[in-house]
């Protein structure tokens, strides 16, 4: 399973995520038919801009709650004070890639960030 996590302000359009999503894409080598899903913290469920990227690239958006990102917070290799304080985990767009993928999912780097939104991409199983 391969999942983008996705973060951004509040207020991000859908085209920032999605430039979001193809730069950490292009990041790691891969093209968007590589993602199972993409999936974002619970504060983010009704971001106007995260749901048009998920109908654009019809992808599944798993919300991911704030229990499974605090499970998967220490294997983030980023840190940002505002997601801190947001959401409670150090990068919201990467515990919640670990958090869809998966207990035995890694990341492929740390998030990318373009204008107001973050990606990070993680695998697990196969695709590992």
């Amino acid at each position: 399973m391969m999942v983008a996590g996705i973060g951004c302000r509040k207020g991000a359009a859908g085209e920032d995520i999605l430039s979001a999503i193809e730069t950490a894409l292009e990041a790691h080598g891969l093209v968007v038919t590589a993602l199972s899903a993409l999936a974002t913290a619970s504060l983010k469920r009704d971001e106007p801009g995260i749901l048009a990227a998920a109908r654009r690239l019809d992808l599944p958006l798993l919300v991911m709650d704030d229990a499974a990102l605090a499970a998967a917070a220490s294997r983030t290799s980023s840190q940002s004070q505002a997601s801190l304080e947001a959401a409670g985990t150090p990068s919201v767009s990467e515990a919640a890639a670990l958090a869809a993928a998966g207990a035995d999912a890694a990341l492929l780097g740390p998030r990318i960030s373009v204008g107001p939104a973050t990606c990070a991409i993680a695998t697990s199983g196969a695709t590992a």
